[in-house]
């Protein structure tokens, strides 16, 4: 189901706004922090202001449609998220973000904590970093 869907049945339009951050969104490999996100819509002529970037961020994290990456030390950056359970790995030299299938491999895991601790799970975030292929090889 696509946004424009998802925000039909919330009672909610497909802005403008929101059709141009997903299309900054869809521009990029690497995950881009609202700022940015902002700066490339001034670049392509949109007027779009820095809160409606995050309040269209905060939505489109609501309906699973983009993924929040973390960054030592700096901002949260943001990339679009496929459908299903997924994580994320980031290259740790050029910040390129690609999504890995988060099946149930995790489930062993994640018991054994609950069992260690007592707590019951109810959310994870998994993110791995690494160095993509090409800088492995020394290309970028």
């Amino acid at each position: 189901m696509d946004l424009q869907e998802k925000l039909n049945q919330k009672g909610l339009r497909f802005t403008e706004p929101r059709r141009i951050v997903l299309a900054v969104l869809e521009e990029s490999q690497v995950p881009l922090s609202p700022q940015t996100i902002h700066e490339r819509t001034l670049e392509n002529q949109a007027d779009i202001g820095l809160v409606t970037v995050y309040r269209t961020l905060d939505l489109l994290l609501e309906f699973d449609l983009v993924r929040r990456v973390h960054s030592p030390g700096d901002c949260h950056g943001y990339v679009l998220a496929s459908p299903g359970h997924h994580h994320t790995l980031v290259c740790k030299t050029c910040g390129r973000a690609v999504e890995f299938s988060g099946t149930g491999d995790l489930d062993a895991l994640l018991e054994s904590i609950e069992e260690q601790t007592g707590f019951l799970i109810k959310d994870h975030l998994l993110q791995l970093n690494g160095l993509c292929p090409d800088c492995q090889k020394g290309k970028k």
